[in-house]
């Protein structure tokens, strides 16, 4: 089970940062407590993609990524999209460096395969191990093309240098407010920060219904909260963020102090604290809505709520990454990806994130009808690797007994 318990921040920053960006090389592709697929007749090297190759879309059969259950006939987000483009001297393969929900992902890849023949592979790592596995191969990248996490981290990434400009034709559609002005990352999901609450554990213990952000704090919530880590997930820093703009940073910093103390575990992924809910082990976990929204489904003690006192929100980002092996292949992605049809096979994977394009149907709109805060984008990822770094020296490694 891949969790950053209280006790990790005790690692040295060197040594913990090190294994956030090296973690994919003995769990290649990183879902909660999955098993990983099985190994291929060749071993690739570490943090390689890892996927079946995808047949021609004129195939009657196309092979799907790892975990996805095999096909007879394309899948219908393929059937519904338009006629493949062919992709000039290209190389027909792609390499995709993904952080959404699992069966998302492997949704996407399929449909990506089927529509345009692409052998399409990936890893999913969170948002903060793949802007560190980014950062860690310097220049030289495994991947063709990051797609998902907030867009907080993208930022980041082209003050690093590491990302490509390339502006598709469907971008016009997207606004602009959900895209980079010079075309470095584009926007295709938005997602708000929520509260899971385990309402069976919270009656049976007599803990206090949290109402806004203060309620956290209280004494009688020791132990109940789970969060991610905000060192390795876009979902913790998104959440430390919209802590620091509403309060500024010298009580910001003060509020996750007081939280520690009340915290069960911090997580490495930002939707593994949905394990410890689903299985009543804390009462509350602080969760982007689309990920609560699941164990709702599955009729479990799970109830969504949002702090009345406003939260904070990602724009999910999708970018060329610079030294890419494959650029026409990412390039049809980055294009592809952006269409009304290619946002909306979120949805049937049960990953219920807004998309950006307007065209394409919203599968939970109340999630954005919420109090949202102004939430500074520049300004979050500007600052990334400083908060980071100060939340894994100073917070984390603080004893909470």
């Amino acid at each position: 089970m891949s969790q950053v318990s209280s006790q990790a921040g005790r690692l040295s920053r060197r040594r913990f940062l090190r294994l956030a960006a090296l973690s994919a090389a003995t769990i290649p592709v990183l879902q909660a407590c999955a098993s990983p697929p099985a190994a291929p007749a060749t071993a690739p090297k570490a943090d390689a993609p890892t996927a079946a190759p995808a047949k021609p879309a004129t195939s009657p059969a196309a092979s799907p990524s790892p975990g996805a259950s095999p096909a007879a006939s394309p899948s219908p987000a393929a059937q519904a999209a338009p006629a493949a483009k062919p992709v000039a001297k290209g190389s027909g393969k792609l390499n995709v460096l993904a952080s959404p929900q699992l069966p998302w992902i492997q949704a996407q890849v399929k449909a990506f395969s089927d529509t345009f023949g692409i052998e399409t592979n990936f890893v999913r790592k969170s948002g903060g191990e793949s802007l560190a596995q980014l950062r860690a191969e310097g220049g030289r990248p495994t991947f063709d093309v990051w797609w998902g996490s907030p867009v907080d981290s993208f930022i980041s990434a082209r003050a690093d240098g590491l990302l490509e400009s390339y502006v598709p034709p469907t971008a016009a559609e997207i606004p602009t407010k959900y895209k980079d002005a010079d075309g470095f990352w584009h926007g295709i999901y938005l997602g708000s920060i929520g509260w899971a609450i385990n309402t069976k554990r919270l009656g049976e213990k007599g803990l206090p219904d949290p109402k806004v952000w203060d309620d956290l704090l209280k004494p009688e919530l020791k132990g109940e909260v789970v969060m991610a880590h905000p060192a390795t997930s876009g979902t913790a820093y998104t959440t430390v963020m919209t802590i620091m703009q509403t309060r500024g940073e010298d009580k910001g910093w003060e509020y996750f102090k007081a939280l520690h103390r009340n915290i069960f575990q911090y997580t490495k992924s930002g939707a593994a604290p949905m394990r410890m809910l689903d299985g009543a082990e804390a009462a509350i976990g602080i969760v982007f809505s689309h990920d609560i929204f699941v164990s709702v489904e599955k009729g479990l003690p799970i109830a969504l709520t949002f702090p009345q006192d406003g939260t904070g929100y990602e724009v999910g980002g999708m970018a060329l990454i610079k030294g890419a092996q494959n650029v026409p292949e990412a390039r049809q992605w980055i294009e592809w990806a952006l269409t009304p049809a290619a946002q909306e096979i979120g949805a049937t994977a049960q990953a219920y994130q807004a998309p950006t394009n307007p065209k394409a149907k919203v599968p939970k709109p109340e999630f954005m009808q919420v109090k949202l805060i102004d939430y500074d984008f520049a300004f979050a990822g500007a600052n990334e690797e400083r908060i980071r770094t100060r939340f894994l020296e100073e917070i984390a490694p603080a004893p909470n007994d």
